[in-house]
C-alpha cells in the first residue's frame, strides 16, 4: 500500500515532489500547502488538493510523510512541527541554515520516533555516479584530486535565492549538492578549507565560490560554482594514481585514461613557441588506454523507494543525517573562510 505524502511549499522543488508522487510506485500525493495563494491556485488548476494550513496537514491522519520544500529559512519550523505532530519528514536541502538548527531537527526526530531524511537528490546524477563507479572499482587507482564544477552565465535566479535572510547564495544552493558528492567520493576527515567567493551580480549573497578541501590522507578536492561564466569548465576532472577521468558536462560520457606503463624508452619532444619539452609530451597507446564509460542507470524514484522501506524498518536510509550534518559543517566553515579571506583548519 502506498504511503500518502503532503508537500509544504508548492514552488519549483515542491512541484517536483508533487509530480513525482503522482507517478510513484510507493507514495501517493495527498495534497499541498503554500503560504502564497497563487501557488495554491496553480495546484488546484492541476486537480491537486490544497490544505488550508500546515496544521491541517498535520491533523490529517492519512498523511504519513510531510515534504518540506519551503525557502531555506522556513525549514526548521516546518520540520520540527511535522515531526512532533507524528509525521515522517523529507526536508529539501540545505536542511537548515546552521548546524545548531539541524541539531534541533534531529532532536525532534529522536523525540518523535519518526524518520527525518534530507533530499540530497543529486546523488542520483549520472555524472556523479560515473565518477563514483570509477572510485569504487579502483580501475584507475587511488584518488589524488577531484575537481567538481557547475558553471552558468545568468546570475542567481531573481527569487529568494538572491537574498541573504531566506538562505540564498550559491554555497547554500549548489554547494550543498557538490560538497555532499565530494564527501561521498572521499569519505575521509576534512582538515582544511579555503573558500573565496564572488559578488559579480549581487553584493547581498555569493553568486559564486571556489572551495578547496584538504583531507586527512592528503587527498584534495576543488568545488566551484559560478553564475557569470560564459565558457564553462569541465563538470568533473579526477586524478588518480593509475589514470585520469574527465566529464565535460553532464550530458556527455566519462572519458578515462588508464596508465599501462609509466616509462617509455624514447619520448619525442614537443615543439612549443619557446622551445622543446619532454615533460609535457603526449603519451601513446603503449602507455595509456583511453576509453569512455557507459552512462550509469539512474532512477530518482529510488529516493522514495528507500524512504518507504526505511520507514517500515526494512532497510537503512541512504541519506544519513550524520552525513548531512558534516556537509552543513563544511558550509559553515566556507562562510568563515570567505569572511576572513583565510584558509581554515578544521576537523570535520
Amino acid at each position: 500500500m502506498k504511503k500518502r505524502i503532503a508537500v509544504i511549499g508548492y514552488g519549483g522543488q515542491g512541484a517536483w515532489h508533487a509530480d513525482h508522487a503522482l507517478r510513484s510506485d510507493v507514495v501517493e500525493l495527498a495534497g499541498v500547502y503554500d503560504i502564497r495563494e497563487t501557488r495554491n491556485d496553480a495546484a488546484r488548476a492541476r486537480g491537486i488538493f490544497v490544505y488550508d494550513s500546515l496544521d491541517a496537514v498535520i491533523a490529517d491522519e492519512t498523511v504519513e510523510i510531510v515534504v518540506c520544500a519551503t525557502p531555506n529559512d522556513a525549514h526548521l519550523d516546518v520540520v520540527v512541527r511535522s515531526l512532533l505532530g507524528g509525521k515522517n519528514v523529507v526536508c529539501e536541502k540545505p536542511a537548515s541554515l546552521s548546524v545548531s538548527d539541524f541539531d534541533k531537527m534531529t532532536e525532534a526526530e529522536a523525540r518523535s520516533g519518526k524518520l527525518l531524511t534530507v533530499h540530497q537528490n543529486r546523488r542520483w546524477d549520472v555524472d556523479f555516479l560515473a565518477i563514483k563507479s570509477l572510485v569504487e572499482s579502483g580501475e584507475i587507482g587511488e584518488v589524488i584530486n577531484v575537481e567538481s564544477r557547475i558553471h552558468g552565465s545568468r546570475g542567481i535566479p531573481s527569487d529568494w535565492r538572491c537574498h541573504k535572510e531566506p538562505g540564498g547564495g550559491m554555497i547554500l544552493d549548489w554547494g550543498v549538492h557538490l560538497i555532499d558528492q565530494i564527501m561521498q567520493l572521499i569519505p575521509e576527515k576534512v582538515t582544511r578549507i579555503f573558500c573565496p567567493v564572488t559578488n559579480v551580480t549581487t553584493d547581498e549573497v555569493d553568486d559564486g565560490f571556489t572551495l578547496r578541501m584538504d583531507f586527512e590522507s592528503g587527498k584534495r578536492a576543488t568545488v566551484e560554482v559560478g553564475t557569470y561564466n560564459f565558457i564553462a569548465m569541465p563538470r568533473f576532472y579526477m586524478q588518480a594514481k593509475d589514470g585520469s577521468a574527465l566529464i565535460e558536462d553532464w550530458r556527455k560520457n566519462c572519458r578515462v585514461a588508464r596508465l599501462l606503463a609509466w616509462c617509455e624508452k624514447d619520448v619525442t619532444p614537443v615543439q612549443t613557441a619557446a622551445g622543446i619539452t619532454k615533460t609535457m609530451a603526449p603519451r601513446d597507446e603503449l602507455t595509456i588506454k583511453s576509453y569512455e564509460l557507459s552512462r550509469p542507470v539512474s532512477d530518482v524514484h529510488d529516493f522514495y523507494r528507500n524512504l518507504v522501506r526505511a520507514i517500515d524498518g526494512k532497510e537503512e536510509q541512504l541519506i544519513k543525517n550524520c552525513e548531512v550534518r558534516r556537509v552543513l559543517r563544511v558550509m559553515e566553515e566556507c562562510f568563515v573562510s570567505a569572511a576572513t579571506g583565510n584558509a581554515v583548519s578544521v576537523d570535520i
